[in-house]
């Protein structure tokens, strides 16, 4: 099967996020599969920069074939990124089997923005190709709920068009949030077409930790390790819904206490996180820079607990899939879930202790709870977590999943 994957953040271990694509087209390319990834040359998800020669440009990664559309660099979320948007889509109607490869049996229309779906659907009718559109986020009901943009906005506006064209026309719909149907059945979507793929997890990079962390985070994560200090870490992104805030006022309710906060990644809410722990003159809170992926697994083994949150907004009542999360069960740590979704994986496999989300006190109790456990007892509730991923969440098993469900 000849399968082409359009994704606008596309990444791979070489580039860094957005990791998905690569691994599912990994799995694809093993079951004997031919697989064109189509990205942006540019995306503020990256650590590395994409070497463009020309429009377009073509590299195989790990037997993938990557064709690289150029696109012009933007910081932030204002109109910079809006234009990388609407280049990145214009560009996708000059596609054609020269440049893909392959005459599509299968179009894979992944939605960091619903936009793609228009070319996607161009080039469906030209080969005769199954369309599936891949919804990631919910947008622009994410844009509404968490940034408060009007649905008269014009972008909004033209989102919702863009969305609700996608469930019409798609054959299948793919979607990363469990309790999302009838969210998409009511903008247009038959439900017979809804299919339900989380993100998961790339066994082997977790069976060789020999992939070191960078020295001054080691320093000091040892220098913590050394004092006796529990280590409480979150890794990830440093954004508003991220709701860091509420476990820099966990930090500060036990700043007395022998417990330090590692926090490692980058955002646009990182600053204003960092001043705040300064006001507060808060000891205990230490920021890292971001790591590598295939650090990660080396990274999480120092932490003794680990925190995830998101701000209460009822857009995630129709489900989550982070890649922190799984990251986290995968390290067989407890985990801390200050979230309040349609799911709820730190539950359902006992790996943790589930907690209202915006709520200090609660987080302050459940670090308390944790950390009075033995550490044996720990590991035990940690392990749960890496159990469920091993055994449901892997890339092998859900690449399986994706092409069974959309041939049906």
């Amino acid at each position: 099967m000849n399968i082409l994957f359009v994704n606008h953040y596309a990444g791979s271990i070489k580039y860094g996020m957005q990791h998905r694509p690569y691994y599912l087209a990994r799995e694809w390319i093993k079951m004997g599969h031919d697989v064109t990834i189509v990205a942006s040359s540019f995306s503020h998800l990256r650590h590395t920069e994409v070497p463009i020669f020309g429009r377009i440009t073509t590299e195989f990664i790990d037997g993938i074939r990557y064709v690289w559309l150029k696109t012009p660099s933007y910081s932030g979320n204002g109109i910079g990124r809006v234009i990388n948007m609407f280049s990145f889509t214009k560009s996708l109607y000059f596609l054609d089997e020269r440049i893909i490869g392959f005459k599509p049996d299968v179009i894979i229309a992944s939605s960091p923005h619903p936009f793609v779906i228009y070319p996607a659907r161009r080039i469906q009718k030209k080969y005769n190709s199954k369309l599936v559109f891949e919804v990631r986020d919910l947008w622009p009901l994410t844009l509404k709920e968490l940034r408060g943009t009007s649905k008269w906005h014009p972008f909004v506006v033209l989102m919702q068009h863009a969305e609700d064209y996608a469930y019409r026309k798609a054959d299948k719909v793919v979607s990363l949030l469990p309790k999302a149907i009838d969210y998409m059945v009511s903008r247009g979507m038959s439900p017979e077409k809804f299919v339900y793929v989380p993100n998961g997890i790339a066994i082997e990079e977790w069976q060789d930790n020999s992939n070191s962390i960078p020295s001054d985070h080691l320093d000091i994560l040892k220098k913590l390790r050394k004092e006796g200090n529990l280590i409480v870490g979150y890794v990830g992104a440093h954004g508003v819904a991220n709701a860091l805030n509420y476990l820099i006022e966990a930090a500060s309710i036990l700043k007395t206490e022998p417990i330090s906060f590692v926090l490692v990644g980058q955002g646009p809410e990182k600053k204003k996180l960092e001043e705040d722990v300064k006001s507060k003159g808060l000891n205990n809170v230490i920021f890292l820079s971001p790591v590598p992926k295939s650090s990660i697994p080396s990274l999480l083994s120092f932490m003794d607990i680990l925190y995830i949150g998101l701000q209460r907004k009822s857009v995630f009542m129709f489900g989550i899939s982070p890649n922190k999360l799984m990251d986290y069960m995968m390290s067989g740590k407890p985990i801390i879930h200050a979230i309040e979704a349609g799911n709820d994986l730190v539950e359902e496999s006992g790996c943790g202790i589930s907690v209202p989300p915006e709520n200090p006190l609660a987080i302050v109790e459940a670090i308390r709870k944790l950390s009075s456990l033995p550490y044996s007892y720990r590991e035990e509730i940690g392990m749960k977590g890496r159990k469920l991923v091993i055994y449901q969440y892997n890339y092998k098993i859900l690449a399986e999943k994706f092409l069974q469900k959309i041939s049906g």
